[in-house]
């Protein structure tokens, strides 16, 4: 789905969580405040959209070794955080090697 197609209340909400991921403690608090402002505004399938774009990052974080957005998601909001979850037993390929991080590497 193209950005453009997405409400303008989804963008927020999106560009909220982001930014409060991406922030580092100094200003967490202020961007958790503004994220949890910008989530109150989803309707259920635009929660259901951002949850499953966190599923996405999360199985990023781990095919990296990145750290997980995880459990800055359930600090941020726990019904996000288990709508998550649920979304990542529905992605594609989510096996336990996914799950595991042991990923075969091509030749």
């Amino acid at each position: 789905m193209s950005e453009l197609c997405l409400s303008p209340t989804y963008r927020l909400a999106q560009r909220a969580v982001a930014g409060w991921l991406e922030h580092g403690s100094a200003r967490m608090r202020q961007a958790a405040f503004a994220a949890r402002a910008a989530l109150a505004g989803l309707d259920a399938p635009e929660h259901g959209r951002l949850a499953r774009w966190l599923a996405w990052l999360e199985v990023a974080a781990q095919s990296q070794g990145a750290a997980s957005p995880e459990p800055r998601v359930r600090r941020l909001d726990t019904s996000l955080h288990q709508a998550m979850q649920d979304a990542m037993a529905r992605l594609p390929g989510n096996t336990p090697v996914v799950q595991r991080g042991n990923h075969r590497r091509s030749a």
